[in-house]
């Protein structure tokens, strides 16, 4: 950050640039009285709430005539940005101060879990400052404190926070807290008074300079390390078509130029046409990964391989095509008989394929192919219309047929390939004619998951992380769906499934067990305790009920195996999981647990007891860091069974040596940086360090606000020195793009779920 204007250390360009920033930001949202009133401050400062907005409103506002001007806010935000800590601490101080400079009549309202508490301020603005803040001024900034980092408590819970932070803050038990005694306090968090400042006004900062780097991120070595086996694949795919394009364009160069690029591009089409079944081989590829094959090929990536795969024969088709059409032109104009439809459209001797056909089924393949491509983007899949991606999907058994007919060599480029695609298909078609699944339980969670136990089939194994496609005919007939199974393989009855309401075949899952049109379903908690309220596990009962369960079946395909396979055989594994991305690691965590079960040895004598080392010839983990990150805090109840059985499972270990460290982040909630949140996270490791349990998700690890620090993060893993690092990346495609940067600088192996 750039120091004051006007100090030694800034230079009088910085100086100008500072302040033509803010005056920019300030002419956006100013009146044409070229003054800031408190609604423009609000809808500026985007806060959630009208508590903080209200009470740094007032504090900027120096002359107090209800609006800010430019001199106050430069003023202001000298102090927030640029500030030392003692004035920031002052300034935070004036804030949590709520009986100081208030205006006349003002009421605080908070709404806590439905409940108001409202208390009045009935004090004047020229009423000076009281000096202190008291409980109940603590409590009601604690209380909008939550508010803002969307975290909801209940009220008793309001106040063990605020008196912990009260007995800690009030050095001398006067009973208020002064100055002094909140600037002790938080000298115990140097690194939050160093970054003390308003998250929400990061707008009037000036932008910081883009960093430049010699060199493009692709040319690094840390990029070619992490994607050698892709680099690599892509580099032998690119040199195989090149040299079949080569040799096919020259065996038939003499017959004209237009018919040695058609040549050449059929070559190319009837590998990679075969190729694209290939890349769907789904128990090949799964067995595949169990062999030494896959530390050479990127197995991970075969579904974008197929994409990729899909855009090339899209385009080698059109090449292919428009050459032909060339070619038919040219010897229409040197026969001068047969005008060029008559190439296209006619059967002719000679020209190729089946009865002289070549042309005719060249042009229906042409548009089967157009037709998958623009029906398989994600606009279409994801927007209520997956239907349509799956019916002209389908159309890959005429594609396969007519090049069959269309090219005298194709099938020997499709011979093995296409028998081990039947033959996986009907493996899977066998798994289905064998009867449908019995769904035995069905838990409907508040953040729109819906909690699938299913009967788990005879002689069905799988490895932890693997993933199943789910196919309900209730909810679709035609519709197969890829899921994780949540559940432990050791867990030998069952499976599990946590599918979360995103499209419409998800939300039609939802609200299928909900079932508001059948008013003779009863829905039931099994618990009422707190826990258990956040986390509605429904049971179903009743007749009508019970027929529902019993008459909705369900057809699973699989099991086919990811990245996360890869994990047992890792040194020090870092497992990140965003939102319902915990899912693939809820099975590896639940497996972990079930071996320290099995190994956990006693003394007869005393009742120690102790793990043996968990490394074998198929486990050689030294050490597991799980990140779990979450925008909010209803979304942590989905395995928060497990991880508390977990943390059990480590209690016994000690700190350093524990083989499973756990870190929390809720991405709604400010960072202790922020004025809005340090009195609330303060508050919360104080509580937590006294009962060793947080009060956000009820574990004994603390969960942390705001997105974790990559860089931190990593570093702390890099300094551990565990043996070889593996990150295994599930959630959003944007959050992966960060995480893969941060890897190639430490060197560290990234593997991503790809559905």
């Amino acid at each position: 950050l750039l120091p004051p204007p006007g100090s030694c250390t800034m230079s009088a360009a910085q100086d100008a640039e500072w302040l033509r920033c803010v005056t920019k930001q300030f002419g956006s949202i100013v009146g044409e009285d070229k003054e800031i009133d408190l609604e423009e401050f609000k809808t500026a400062l985007q806060v959630k709430e009208s508590f903080f907005a209200e009470r740094f409103f007032t504090l900027f506002d120096a002359d107090g005539s209800g609006t800010i001007s430019l001199e106050e806010l430069l003023k202001a935000l000298s102090l927030l940005v640029h500030g030392n800590e003692m004035d920031k601490l002052r300034f935070l101080f004036q804030v949590y101060d709520v009986d100081g400079k208030m205006m006349k009549n003002r009421f605080v309202c908070l709404f806590l879990n439905k409940v108001a508490i409202c208390k009045a301020a009935r004090l004047s603005s020229e009423h000076p400052s009281s000096g202190s803040i008291d409980p109940d001024e603590l409590r009601v900034v604690l209380g909008w404190c939550l508010r803002e980092s969307a975290i909801v408590l209940p009220e008793e819970r309001l106040g063990d926070l605020t008196l912990a932070l009260f007995e800690a803050a009030d050095k001398d038990h006067s009973g208020s807290i002064t100055f002094e005694e909140l600037r002790e306090e938080l000298e115990g968090f140097p690194e939050v008074l160093e970054n003390l400042t308003i998250s929400a006004a990061s707008w009037l900062k000036p932008p910081p300079p883009a960093e430049r780097s010699c060199r493009p991120r692709y040319l690094t070595r840390a990029y070619w390390h992490n994607h050698r086996s892709k680099l690599a694949f892509l580099g032998g795919y690119a040199g195989l078509n090149l040299l079949l394009f080569t040799l096919a364009a020259l065996r038939h160069v003499g017959l004209g130029r237009w018919l040695a690029v058609a040549r050449g591009c059929g070559q190319c089409l009837n590998f990679n046409c075969a190729f694209l079944a290939v890349l769907m081989l789904r128990r090949c590829l799964t067995w595949l990964r169990a062999t030494p094959i896959a530390k050479v090929l990127p197995l991970d990536q075969h579904v974008v391989f197929h994409q990729l795969v899909g855009y090339v024969v899209l385009t080698l088709a059109a090449v292919h095509t428009g050459a032909h059409i060339a070619n038919f032109s040219r010897l229409a104009r040197q026969d001068g008989r047969h005008a060029l439809a008559e190439y296209l459209l006619s059967a002719r001797p000679g020209v190729g394929g089946l009865g002289g056909t070549a042309s005719q089924t060249g042009l229906v393949l042409q548009g089967l192919l157009a037709a998958m491509l623009a029906f398989s983007s994600p606009c279409v899949r994801r927007s209520g219309h997956f239907e349509v991606f799956y019916w002209t999907h389908l159309s890959y058994i005429s594609v396969w047929t007519l090049l069959i007919l269309h090219g005298p060599h194709f099938w020997k480029w499709f011979a093995v390939p296409g028998c081990l695609f039947v033959l996986e298909k009907v493996v899977g078609l066998v798994w289905r004619r064998a009867g449908g699944l019995r769904i035995m339980e069905v838990n409907l969670l508040p953040s729109k998951v819906t909690h699938l136990v299913i009967e788990r089939p005879q002689f069905f194994h799988y490895k932890p992380g693997d993933y199943i496609y789910l196919n309900i005919p209730a909810i679709a007939t035609y519709e197969w769906h890829p899921f994780t199974i949540s559940s432990a393989p050791e867990q030998q009855e069952t499976l599990w499934l946590h599918i979360r309401s995103l499209g419409q075949w998800t939300n039609k899952l939802y609200e299928y067990f909900q079932q508001p049109e059948l008013p003779s379903l009863e829905l039931k908690p099994l618990s009422r305790s707190l826990k258990e309220k956040r986390c509605q596990r429904w049971e179903q009962v009743g007749v009508d009920g019970a027929q529902l369960l019993a008459n909705t079946e369900c057809y699973i395909d699989g099991p086919y195996g990811t990245p996360t396979r890869r994990i047992f055989t890792s040194e020090h594994a870092v497992l990140i999981g965003a939102g319902i991305g915990i899912t693939p690691f809820a099975s590896i965590l639940q497996s972990i647990m079930y071996r320290y079960r099995r190994r956990k040895q006693s003394c007869p004598s005393c009742h120690y007891s102790w793990c043996e080392d968990l490394r074998d010839e198929e486990m050689t983990l030294r050490k597991v860091d799980f990140i779990w990150i979450n925008r909010d805090q209803k979304h942590f109840e989905w395995f928060v069974s497990l991880l508390t059985k977990l943390e059990m499972e480590q209690a016994e270990q000690e700190p350093g040596g524990r083989f499973l460290e756990m870190h929390m982040y809720m991405t709604s909630a400010l960072s202790k940086n922020d004025m809005k949140a340090i009195g609330l996270q303060m508050a919360l490791d104080l509580l937590a360090a006294k009962e060793q349990r947080d009060s956000i998700t009820g574990l004994r690890t603390r969960t942390q606000p705001g997105r974790p620090n990559w860089s931190k993060v990593f570093g702390k893993v890099a300094e551990e020195k565990r043996g070889k690092v593996q990150v295994f990346f599930c959630g959003s495609p944007a959050l992966a793009k960060v995480i893969r940067v941060h890897c190639e600088r430490f060197g560290f192996r990234f593997f991503k779920e790809n559905f």
